[in-house]
């Protein structure tokens, strides 16, 4: 344990919940205590889905200030995670442009066609490591040409944004950089070939940073309160898949992982990425990871399906509550067809049970009843779908990778559904392990703990923090 026990906070934006988290420690032992959390969500405006930005922030505050009034010592440091692609365009003072735009505003669908037209979805996969998705930074940035903003105009992903906006400098950490699809997989720092042939602006985009470094101390007025006088912004794995990845307290090759939560995210950790033409062709891709390493994956869909069908069926909360629907979906018998979970139509806003329907009517099947009292229909055709979708990716990890996988840890929200991991371990022969809901806070907490004796750079270390906290959490 630490010689010398510090309090640390972290940040962890979700694109449906935000979470503002102490660390303490009592008789030596880590206490990680949630100290507020808020709902989040898009929002229409003019025609676009944005981030309500302003609010975020408010909360945020509202957030370090309990942290503040409840830290029974200074706050050594603070880092921010959250989810990828999203960033605010700034003016010269550093205030944002406009509220920033939403991964899923079809804007992109334009900017994806005149992208293919300079360059390849699979060039830019050999450039970069990163699965071509019309969500990804690199089609937000062209829509934003395209719409007539000006390509030199500053930019930051969303919680680079949040540690600027408290007093850090405007960087890229290293595993969200990863996440536009503009960074060299060979080198690991800005692909300059990548901004040209997209007819973008590399001075636009923020000088990249490895994980666990510094960026000084907080301030403005929250500095001004005793517990943040000398607290230091750190950089953990700002994306929060790899900061959930960072959570995971295991040893060795033989793992694999899914971090469950709006989109599920499957496959192991490597050294090196893989850029090879089957690695394309299977959609996975080489993210950044804590100590450099690299995350490959495949980009699943997950939760998603279930609470964009709960929003369109059930108009009252006392409908179900989500452990009497999961209840109610495992009593049921096994679906004699399955959904296809990635279809294109189903990663879209809204309406979600017509958009299987139409599924299974473009497939000859009988659509489901489209009342809230069919929620446990539903509910048992995704996790199914889920679970047989899961199977298929890691046996591609396998093949890809050269990995003989026995263990697979399952991190986020999605990780308490008992039933979904059931259907997982049966369908994958693998031993299945649950982490934390708020693995990606565990793993915050383990980079900065990291970085602080000055290892931020060792996958060791951090894999031991985590493995501390990991138990101190049981």
């Amino acid at each position: 344990m630490h010689n010398d026990p510090l309090s640390m906070v972290a940040i962890d934006l979700g694109a449906e919940s935000c979470r503002v988290s102490l660390l303490e420690w009592h008789g030596g032992e880590p206490r990680i205590e949630l100290v507020h959390r808020f709902a989040n969500s898009p929002i229409e405006q003019g025609g676009a889905l944005r981030w309500n930005l302003d609010r975020i922030c408010t909360e945020l505050e509202d957030g370090l200030r309990r942290c503040a009034a409840r830290a029974s010592r200074k706050i050594a440091s603070l880092g921010v995670d959250g989810w990828a692609v999203d960033y605010v365009r700034l003016q010269e003072d550093g205030e944002p442009t406009a509220p920033p735009y939403c991964y899923r505003d079809l804007r992109t669908e334009a900017a994806e066609a005149e992208v293919q037209r300079h360059i390849s979805a699979e060039e830019l996969f050999a450039l970069s490591g990163v699965q071509p998705l019309r969500i990804n930074t690199l089609y937000q940035l062209v829509a934003d040409r395209l719409a007539g903003s000006s390509p030199d105009t500053a930019w930051v992903n969303l919680p680079e944004y949040v540690l600027m906006r408290l007093g850090g400098k405007r960087v890229a950490e290293y595993s969200n950089a990863t996440h536009t699809g503009l960074v060299s997989a060979k080198t690991r720092v800005w692909s300059r070939e990548s901004f040209e042939r997209c007819g973008l602006d590399i001075d636009a985009a923020p000088p990249l940073l490895s994980t666990g470094e510094s960026l000084g101390q907080m301030q403005g007025s929250l500095a001004a309160l005793e517990a943040f006088r000398e607290t230091r912004l750190i950089t953990p794995c700002c994306h929060d898949t790899a900061s959930a990845v960072a959570g995971i307290p295991l040893h060795g090759e033989d793992w694999a992982y899914i971090s469950s939560g709006t989109w599920s995210l499957v496959g192991t950790l490597l050294d090196d990425p893989i850029t090879s033409s089957k690695a394309f062709q299977g959609g996975f891709t080489n993210l950044g990871s804590a100590s450099g390493r690299i995350c490959f994956h495949k980009n699943v869909n997950g939760m998603w399906l279930l609470k964009q069908c709960m929003a369109q069926l059930c108009m009252h909360s006392e409908d179900w509550k989500m452990t009497e629907l999961i209840a109610a979906a495992e009593r049921l018998p096994v679906p004699k067809n399955l959904l296809h979970v990635d279809d294109p139509d189903l990663l879209q806003y809204g309406s979600m049970a017509s958009r299987i329907n139409a599924q299974l009517v473009r497939r000859g099947l009988e659509p489901l009843t489209e009342t809230a009292s069919a929620m446990p229909q539903y509910a048992s055709l995704i996790f199914h779908s889920l679970a047989a979708r899961y199977a298929e990716v890691l046996r591609n990890v396998a093949t890809l990778t050269g990995k003989k996988l026995k263990r697979l840890f399952i991190v986020g929200g999605g990780s308490q559904n008992q039933f979904l991991n059931r259907l997982t371990a049966e369908a994958t022969g693998l031993e299945v392990l649950c982490g934390m809901t708020e693995s990606s806070t565990i793993g915050n907490f383990a980079v900065q703990l990291a970085a602080q004796e000055g290892s931020a750079g060792s996958c060791e270390r951090i894999a031991r923090w985590a493995v501390a906290l990991t138990q101190a959490r049981k």
